[in-house]
């Protein structure tokens, strides 16, 4: 449905991917055709890649933690202004099944697309198992496009 969308409205896509670790990427590839709308992805799974690869601000890394808002959108429009794509979709969060804090425990993932109409994020509270949370937030990212290009 996204490669659809993508494909009718003669648009690309990228993406920086922390907690899904390549999984939507992997996603829109498993569809021929899909060189025709995915220009590439990062995975920004070090704060150092986040800020070398995609222009993270360290401040904002600083001020907020890598699970953040503020992180997922500067990842989404790092991704789409670094290779050139119309949309870009971020994702970052806590995988699981260690690394949770109280703020932002274990299945806590953000979610952003940045395009030409601005960006949006949205905070996802997931489980406890890892593999669950993966596919969960690759799930939700890929639908976050499609609404954005349905409507």
């Amino acid at each position: 449905a996204v490669g659809r969308l993508l494909r009718r409205h003669g648009l690309t896509i990228a993406t920086a991917e922390s907690c899904t670790g390549g999984l939507i990427a992997h996603r829109l590839t498993e569809i021929p055709g899909s060189s025709a709308y995915l220009l590439g992805g990062i995975v920004a799974y070090s704060n150092v890649v986040k800020v070398r690869q995609l222009g993270v601000p360290e401040k904002v890394l600083a001020e907020h933690g890598a699970v953040s808002e503020a992180v997922a959108l500067a990842m989404a429009y790092g991704v789409r202004e670094r290779l050139g794509a119309d949309v870009g979709l971020a994702t970052t969060g806590v995988a699981g099944p260690s690394g949770g804090t109280e703020e932002k425990p274990v299945g806590t993932v953000w979610i952003a697309l940045a395009d030409t109409r601005g960006g949006h994020a949205q905070r996802y509270q997931f489980g406890a198992d890892r593999a669950l949370n993966k596919a969960l937030s690759a799930t939700y990212a890929l639908d976050l496009v499609r609404r954005r290009l349905a409507s």
